[in-house]
């Protein structure tokens, strides 16, 4: 069976937003924690839509060309019709680090161009208006320069808003944009040939609501099927695509409405036009709440500090984690010892577990510890669930989940539950038996309300 949509995480939070966005939107899909084996594949043939989590958020330029190419190959031998590399909607990236612009470059050697690029999420509180990007932070909207948190992002902070100027800092690729007057007079597909012959080698799409994330989807969508029907579209850009992409799936009868069951009030008010859906191989019921949950967290938001210091208020144990201490040679294993104990002797006596590194924002001047934390937390998360027995894990922070699930040895996930818009509730596959069905959230540092591990626990809002 030839796949709708495949896609390309630049972290594991990504792609399990994008997960969610398919799942709930009533898209059978799969999510591979890795470079999926022929016999993975074999396994989930029959899914519409399969993607790759990756970690090429926190890699530099040279690193992605050694792994890039190949997996976006893998990618174009799947015969989807959409090949999409997932960013973050927040955009934050530079040339050093996670660079989107040398992502596209890569992308258009091996599928072409043009490249359409849709960054705005309005479900998740993200705008593009006029190429600049603005996004949420409580109860307000910043541009991206302006907001409280991207702005000083402790490895790639964002310090322009118009994402054709931060992308010229990436690579020379001509890229035009697609404004929301010419979105709004659904005229989006004359518009898209016009810039195209104009030599725009990618074009980036402004997204404010619904209307246009929908007129966006029809655009590339007609021109994914019907324009170039000898080719696979490739494409950059938020999970605000996939959203764009599902009501052009539903309106071509391409989806097997069989899967889609009620919607909770809950959803429809979070997700929007979103169906909320599950795989046939899943229960459409509520997941069952849990006694207690492990909340494990590297990420430096005020958004996850509130979280943690909700649950701290309401009875979850805390375990406050020395992030040198942890990566120091001499003192990093007795360190993972004490923290796992201490986490295990929590769980089993049925208390939730809330375990951090930070609470807040990095003071000026910190430093900020990146991929060895990431794995030295995966090695810990790994302790305390084969110790404790924990069946519901929840992971904060981008590079926290990428390096945590690569150190458990995911095979692959499926979506079980909506907690929050960006963050579902998932089923792990792994070949050790101890931690295969293990129930996992991983979710970025800027999603979901101060009582989200609490949702968690619960098995949804």
């Amino acid at each position: 069976m030839r796949p709708l949509y495949c896609y390309y995480g630049d972290d594991f939070t990504g792609s399990t937003d994008v997960l969610d966005c398919l799942a709930s939107g009533g898209v059978r899909s799969v999510l591979f924690t890795r470079v999926p084996s022929p016999e993975m594949l074999a396994r989930f043939a029959d899914y519409q839509a399969m993607g790759i989590a990756g970690d090429s958020r926190s890699r530099t330029p040279a690193e992605m060309e050694a792994f890039l190419p190949g997996v976006f190959e893998l990618l174009k031998s799947l015969g989807a019709r959409v090949a999409h590399y997932k960013v973050c909607s927040t955009f934050d990236s530079s040339p050093e680090r996670g660079s989107i612009g040398r992502a596209m470059e890569i992308g258009r050697m091996v599928f072409g161009g043009p490249v359409p690029i849709v960054v705005g999420a309005p479900h998740l509180g993200r705008y593009v208006v006029f190429g600049n990007l603005f996004a949420r932070a409580g109860d307000a909207v910043y541009r991206i320069d302006r907001h409280p948190t991207m702005r000083c992002h402790p490895v790639t902070p964002m310090t322009e808003a118009d994402l054709r100027l931060h992308l010229s800092m990436q690579t020379p690729l001509r890229i035009a944009l697609m404004d929301l007057p010419t979105l709004q007079a659904a005229n989006g597909g004359a518009a898209l040939d016009a810039l195209v012959r104009d030599g725009a080698e990618a074009v980036l799409f402004d997204g404010a609501d619904e209307a246009s994330l929908r007129e966006t989807g029809r655009v590339i969508w007609e021109r994914a099927w019907e324009h170039a029907p000898e080719r696979q579209l490739f494409a950059i850009g938020s999970s605000g695509l996939t959203c764009s992409l599902i009501p052009q799936w539903r309106a071509a009868s391409l989806l097997d409405d069989s899967t889609a069951c009620n919607k909770s009030a809950a959803a429809e008010k979070l997700a929007g036009e979103r169906l909320a859906a599950v795989e046939k191989s899943a229960a459409p019921e509520k997941p069952a709440a849990v006694d207690a949950v492990l909340a494990l967290s590297g990420s430096c938001s005020p958004v996850t500090a509130g979280q943690i210091e909700w649950a701290l208020a309401n009875g979850y144990a805390e375990v406050k984690i020395d992030a040198a201490r942890l990566l120091d040679a001499a003192a990093g294993g007795p360190a993972q010892m004490e923290y796992a104990r201490a986490a295990v002797e929590a769980l089993r006596r049925g208390r939730s577990v809330v375990a951090y590194t930070a609470l807040g924002p990095l003071k000026s001047g910190a430093a900020a510890h990146g991929d060895d934390l990431g794995v030295a937390m995966g090695q810990l998360l790994r302790e305390i669930v084969l110790q404790s027995g924990v069946r519901r894990v929840v992971l904060a922070g981008g590079d926290t989940s990428s390096h945590a699930a690569s150190v458990l040895g995911f095979d692959a996930l499926t979506w079980m539950a909506m907690i929050e818009p960006g963050a579902p509730l998932c089923r792990a596959y792994c070949g050790n038996a101890l931690l295969d069905g293990l129930e996992i959230v991983m979710k970025g540092g800027q999603v979901g309300h101060e009582d989200f591990f609490e949702r968690v626990r619960r098995g949804g809002a």
